[in-house]
């Protein structure tokens, strides 16, 4: 990992959440969340998944991601990661073995441009 935080929020192997989460802190998901999520950093286990677009201002991914990712510094998608979805960062990390489909855009650091990804209901 990039980054040392301290976990404010988990949500725990073997636990579901629906719903929009919106945070300050760092956020910790071992479990699945179906909803958008919008933290100051994600750390994503890699039992994890999420199905739905996260902003933040740093995104691990461990698990798999069904969704956009808009993160401010850095996206580290590691090596068991998954994420099928567009991803918008100044900085981007994949590690071998780690599956990404869909669509990178790496922006200028400090891009003040706002940015909400929609998710397709497919």
């Amino acid at each position: 990992m990039m980054f040392h935080k301290n976990t404010e929020s988990l949500i725990g192997m073997n636990s579901s959440f629906k719903g929009e989460i919106d945070s300050k802190w760092t956020l910790r998901v071992d479990g699945i969340i179906e909803g958008n999520i919008a933290v100051d950093w994600v750390v994503i286990g890699e039992k994890a998944q999420i199905n739905g677009n996260i902003s933040a201002r740093g995104v691990v991914v461990g698990g798999k991601v069904e969704g956009n990712i808009k993160a401010k510094e850095i996206v580290e998608i590691k090596d068991k990661g998954q994420v099928l979805g567009e991803i918008s960062t100044p900085l981007l990390s994949i590690a071998e073995g780690a599956i990404f489909d869909g669509r990178s855009i790496i922006l200028p650091k400090n891009e003040t441009r706002i940015w909400y990804p929609q998710k397709s209901l497919n």
